[in-house]
């Protein structure tokens, strides 16, 4: 699927929170949830901590995710501002 970005144009789409979303606090953390290069999804640690709690994708928990679609280089960029180094 294509999206259209205000800043990187015609790209393919991802999903993240709307915690990883530009003006949001940062580092939130980012988590991974396919291994597949051509699915590019992620939440924050908040929102790992909502779905282990809620055991499963539940309404609760896609309210508390606001999952958005963005562009694949908005993906990069919240992936590199949301990371967490490994000594904290």
């Amino acid at each position: 699927m294509m999206v259209g970005c205000g800043s990187h144009g015609e790209r393919n789409a991802a999903v993240v929170c709307k915690h990883l979303l530009r003006g949001q606090p940062a580092p939130s953390g980012f988590v991974e949830n396919s291994s597949d290069p051509n699915d590019l999804q992620a939440w924050c640690y908040l929102c790992e901590d909502k779905f282990q709690t809620e055991g499963d994708m539940t309404d609760a928990f896609r309210e508390f995710h606001g999952m958005t679609i963005v562009c694949v280089d908005c993906y990069a960029e919240a992936k590199i501002r949301h990371a967490i180094p490994a000594d904290q």
